[in-house]
Formats: structure tokens, C-alpha cells, sequence
């Protein structure tokens, strides 16, 4: 009896063993990967050098007119500004821990518009209309997170809590990329 007792513990053990080192290399990986993409965005953002200073650029994958650009290094470099903080801001928001990542929203949504409005052709004032487009989001975002602060700061002045604690029950925690991007829509 004790024998088998003995086994069914090392069987959980070492499931649990392997239950950890999966999921450690998987969270390895996925690090791995954001922090390369994180690290080559200065080579990325200085792509745009490379594009030839013409009108049209021919590729042997396409052809780009640069249209209002008037160079197609420019549209790059203006494409390539908008794109990467886009980009950096996304990462941050998915891997931000503190009960603040929300307000990360603004700037996304900003570079966003920027990001599509540079794409259009006809695109006179690049950063015109940005405001009109964040307005609903600051309606949103700047209360919820005032109202998350309150609450944290009454239940400070109430309860032998720290800031730490605080910010560990306020964070919202999904297992999965997935469910984290479920939790916002």
C-alpha cells in the first residue's frame, strides 16, 4: 500500500515537473521573441535608408508609388515612425502587470490613426483629426482608471495593505495571449 502510495507521489511530482518546465519554456520563448523583436527596432525603424529616394520603387515582390510623398524614403521613414512606437506600445500593453496598463490604450489608439491616416494617399495633415478619434477613448479609459485609483486609495487609508498588494489585486491575470486579448473586446 505504501508502495503504491509512494509511486502515485512521484508520478504527480514529476507531471508537475514537466507541467512547469513546459510552461517555462514556452514563457522562455515567447520572451525570447518579444525581446528580439524589442531589440531590432532600431534596424527595423533605419530600413527606411534603404529605400531609393525616386517616386516609384520596384521591388521584385511589388511596386510603390509614394503619391503625396513624393519620395518613396520619405513615406517610409513617416511609415516606419508611426509603425514601430505602434509596435512597442502593443508589447507593452500585453505585458504590463500594473493596474495603470489601460491608460496604454491612448497612445495605441493615436499612433493607430496616425498609422492608417498615413497610408491614405490623400492625406494632406497627417496628425489632423487625432483628437476627434481619442476622444471616446479618453471617456472611457482617463474615469475607469481615476476609479481604480480611488479605490485603491480608500482601501489604503482603511485597511494595513501596500501599494504592492494593492496593484496584485487589482491585476486582472489571464493565462493565455488569447484570453488577454478576450478580456478587452
Amino acid at each position: 500500500m505504501d508502495r503504491l502510495l509512494q509511486k502515485s507521489k512521484r508520478k504527480k511530482e514529476s507531471s508537475s515537473k514537466t507541467d512547469n518546465k513546459k510552461t517555462l519554456s514556452r514563457s522562455a520563448m515567447v520572451g525570447s521573441i518579444i525581446a528580439t523583436i524589442i531589440a531590432s527596432t532600431p534596424l527595423l525603424y533605419s530600413l527606411h535608408e534603404s529605400v531609393p529616394t525616386t517616386k516609384v520603387w520596384d521591388t521584385f515582390l511589388f511596386t510603390y508609388e509614394s503619391g503625396v510623398w513624393e519620395e518613396a524614403q520619405y513615406a517610409m521613414w513617416v511609415y516606419t515612425s508611426k509603425f514601430i512606437p505602434f509596435l512597442l506600445l502593443v508589447i507593452w500593453f500585453f505585458t504590463c502587470r500594473h493596474w495603470w496598463y489601460h491608460a496604454i490604450l491612448v497612445p495605441i489608439v493615436m499612433f493607430a490613426f496616425q498609422a492608417v491616416n498615413s497610408w491614405n494617399s490623400e492625406a494632406g495633415y497627417l496628425d489632423e483629426g487625432t483628437f476627434v478619434v481619442l476622444m471616446p477613448i479618453l471617456i472611457i479609459v482617463v474615469p475607469s482608471i481615476y476609479l481604480i485609483r480611488a479605490k485603491m486609495f480608500d482601501k489604503i487609508n482603511y485597511t494595513d495593505k501596500t501599494m504592492e498588494e494593492l496593484e496584485e489585486e487589482f491585476m486582472i491575470k489571464p493565462k493565455t495571449l488569447w484570453g488577454k486579448v478576450k478580456q478587452y473586446f
